[in-house]
């Protein structure tokens, strides 16, 4: 009894002993992965904060040997570049898309989720297949839209061609697939609307995949560089993206205001990911569940 009591316990240690070794390598792998990601990113920011003079030295420093915040100041008081109103244009865009994105994903989501009607499978699948198609694809003809709807270099012309988005469509049906339908038919038995019961039952319980989808949209937007490139042409109407490559054009040599360019053209993604990272996690790992 003795014996296999010993035993028991050698085998308790030996397989608590791999579950630590098990552990502590993926540990590591995830520690090593983390610096590899943030590196690039850290060395940005602290490249804004040194002066010109210190980027190009050879051999060159990682970390700032004079602080200066110089590169920042250049750009805030650049006559040609006025960073508030690109601000609200960026914002403007990304603010509607993805308002208008959660609303028609959802609804549309909503419909093929807990609706049966003809030909349903073969609309869902012409949405699937929208996945596959490249963006230069579509981009020409887009563009010819936006023309004959007098669109071309406004910023409704942004928002207006994505206004539905295959994507978001096939995220919140498969959320809405694991709602039951039990709460539909109470809702019904009440007395309420179809839209009633998308507006009060079901909307308000997907408030993760709606954080998902809003971050997903959101950053899509902020980051877009082609489409914006090709329909606005005022330089006051641009977005972020397209001030970064006309600033970088315009100061190729200046390292120092190229970073601080791009740090203050990221920093609004990493708040809006801050304030709504639980959300952003549980949505997308509750997705498909039922």
């Amino acid at each position: 009894m003795a014996t296999t009591t010993t035993a028991n316990r050698g085998k308790q240690r030996e397989f608590s002993l791999k579950r630590l070794l098990t552990q502590s390598s993926a540990y590591l792998i995830l520690i090593f992965g983390t610096l590899v990601t943030l590196v690039p990113f850290i060395w940005v920011i602290l490249t804004s904060l040194k002066p010109a003079s210190e980027i190009i030295r050879i051999p060159p420093t990682f970390f700032p040997e004079t602080w200066t915040l110089d590169s920042y100041r250049t750009i805030f008081s650049d006559p040609n570049v006025p960073l508030a109103r690109f601000y609200m244009n960026s914002l403007f865009v990304a603010v509607f898309r993805v308002f208008i994105t959660i609303f028609t994903s959802t609804l549309a989501g909503f419909i093929f989720a807990k609706y049966r009607f003809w030909g349903k499978d073969i609309i869902f699948g012409f949405i699937l297949v929208q996945l596959m198609i490249p963006f230069q694809v579509v981009m020409i003809p887009g563009y010819l839209i936006l023309v004959k709807l007098g669109l071309v270099d406004s910023l409704w012309g942004l928002i207006i061609p994505s206004m539905v988005d295959a994507f978001g469509i096939f995220l919140m049906r498969q959320f809405v697939e694991g709602i039951p339908n039990e709460l539909m038919d109470a809702a019904r038995i009440d007395g309420s609307s179809e839209f009633g019961i998308y507006w009060r039952i079901i909307l308000p319980q997907m408030g993760s995949a709606i954080a998902a989808l809003g971050i997903f949209t959101f950053m899509g937007t902020w980051n877009d560089y082609l489409w914006p490139l090709i329909v606005i042409t005022t330089h006051e109407k641009r977005t972020l993206p397209l001030l970064l490559t006309w600033y970088n054009s315009q100061h190729g040599t200046r390292y120092d205001l190229t970073m601080a360019a791009s740090i203050l053209v990221l920093l609004p993604i990493l708040v809006v990911y801050a304030i709504f990272q639980r959300r952003f996690v549980r949505g997308i790992t509750m997705t498909g569940f039922k």
